[in-house]
């Protein structure tokens, strides 16, 4: 155990650690500088107080000069610039995350300027920290939100599930809408998240479609662990609504059994001992390192998966690669670096090799597109709706199905939930022989460290499932 608690001090730096949270997702590590948090460049000619004095009220919308456009706080309707708001965590918990999906997407916005924009607007994205704290997330959301320089028509990053559940009220108040950095099934909810732009498919879903894979590749026995919360539970309580669907025997059951920071000695006890075929995690990378470490050292030579935040590619370059290798899938809820030729992977590789050419693949690039393709789209909307307003960009959101060009399936939100839940997620072997941990965006054969096995997969399970939050916090 010595060995492996000095493993999972190297690993530290890749950590997904929460408790009772719902936006874990894969940490990479990444060359790249992080993004930029000056929400003040760039801005002073897209924000002077003389454009947006006229639409200093919340409640005034006012046409743009010489057209029949309306628009409000946000808007430099002067110079014909949008602006949107990232409230990321650049500093705190998911920084080697969230730094990586922000330069993206700022990468993003920079090249949709540079190529004019949608009939003249442009946009500017301005990002704020928040650390990974909730009262940081609020005093943010209180920049965005009013009518100053940093003033927003919409979120496109919201890191952070109770981050973002705190400004969920908000956010309908205020007439705007947000997209999560979180994977919850309580968003699709309307009592829960009306303005919150769910992306992908949940938790809960994910976990249905990754165990009934693993059961009909593996065997029927199965063991959970998981992290308390509206992360760790959403992912387990999907794993037992697939088992009793498909008859699987659950021989260990460790539902919010796993804490960050705490000895994982009982869990490791309780999967060696299970005789699982394969276990399903719904944890963070340093506790899939000491849970898969522990039980391989207990003699436990069954199969492993999970929510997509339990995987970090940064375990390829452990001590435990080869256990991985010969153990591990990976799910998640997109496409991946440089796997299949879909145009939006097409123009996402070309895009950051033209502006970013030396650095790191990293698959979180894909989430940084699915952000800017779904602002994008609600966006040109609503200016062909002749309303960039606050309220203008939430009725854009809710008319139209985003077209994320083969990166993930497509999504729309104007419709009941049961119909706008994704469904669709993809399975892949975690292969050591393909990882190149210095690849390039600009090299041909950088990849993370996967094949693809399935994908876009929808299990019978899911397909069937009546929609509804699979965890509610009491």
């Amino acid at each position: 155990m010595k060995q492996l608690r000095l493993l999972l001090a190297l690993l530290l730096a890749f950590s997904l650690v929460a408790a009772a949270c719902g936006d874990d997702e894969d940490s990479s590590d990444s060359g790249s500088d992080s993004a930029s948090t000056d929400s003040d460049s760039g801005s002073d000619s897209g924000s002077d107080s003389g454009s947006d004095d006229d639409t200093a009220d919340a409640g005034d919308d006012t046409a743009d000069a010489g057209s029949e456009m309306l628009t409000g706080i946000g808007v430099d309707a002067e110079n014909k610039v949008i602006r949107v708001g990232l409230n990321a965590d650049l500093s705190g918990t998911f920084a080697a995350l969230t730094t990586v999906i922000v330069e993206g997407q700022l990468v993003f916005w920079e090249r949709y300027n540079d190529q004019g924009g949608y009939n003249g607007w442009t946009v500017e994205p301005v990002v704020l920290d928040n650390a990974y704290d909730v009262p940081t997330h609020l005093e943010n959301y209180d920049a965005f939100a009013g009518d100053g320089d940093e003033s927003v028509v919409m979120l496109t990053n919201s890191t952070g599930s109770p981050h973002t559940a705190a400004i969920a009220e908000a956010l309908v108040d205020d007439d705007l809408v947000a997209i999560p950095l979180s994977w919850y099934s309580g968003w699709t909810d309307p009592s829960i998240g009306q303005n919150v732009l769910e992306v992908q498919a949940n938790y809960c879903i994910e976990a249905m479609n990754g165990v009934t894979y693993m059961s009909e590749t593996y065997g029927n026995k199965m063991a959970i662990a998981s992290f308390p919360g509206d992360y760790g539970q959403d992912g387990a309580i999907g794993a037992k609504i697939a088992a009793e669907a498909l008859g699987l025997e659950i021989v260990y059951d460790g539902e919010a059994a796993v804490i960050p920071g705490a000895d994982q000695t009982p869990v490791v006890t309780g999967i060696a001992e299970s005789g699982a075929d394969f276990v399903w995690l719904t944890t963070g990378p340093t506790q899939t390192a000491e849970i898969v470490g522990g039980a391989a050292g207990a003699g436990y030579t069954g199969q492993w998966a999970g929510n997509s935040p339990a995987w970090n590619p940064a375990l390829l370059g452990t001590g435990l690669a080869e256990v991985f290798d010969a153990s591990y899938t990976h799910s998640t809820y997109t496409t991946l670096w440089g796997i299949g030729d879909s145009p939006g992977m097409q123009d996402l590789i070309a895009t950051m090799r033209e502006y970013a050419p030396d650095n790191i693949a990293d698959d979180v690039y894909i989430i940084s597109w699915i952000e800017g393709l779904i602002a994008q789209q609600v966006i040109e909307n609503a200016i062909d709706n002749g309303d960039i307003t606050r309220a203008g960009m939430v009725a854009s959101a809710n008319e139209i199905t985003v077209d994320l060009q083969g990166l993930a399936p497509n999504q729309n939100w104007g419709v009941e939930a049961n119909d706008a839940i994704v469904r669709g997620t993809y399975l892949y072997d975690v292969d050591l022989a393909a990882f190149t941990p210095d690849g390039t965006v600009s090299d041909d054969d950088a990849n993370r460290g996967f094949t693809l096995l399935e994908g876009d997969y929808v299990s019978p399970t899911a397909a069937a499932w009546e929609y509804e939050p699979c965890f509610k916090a009491s």
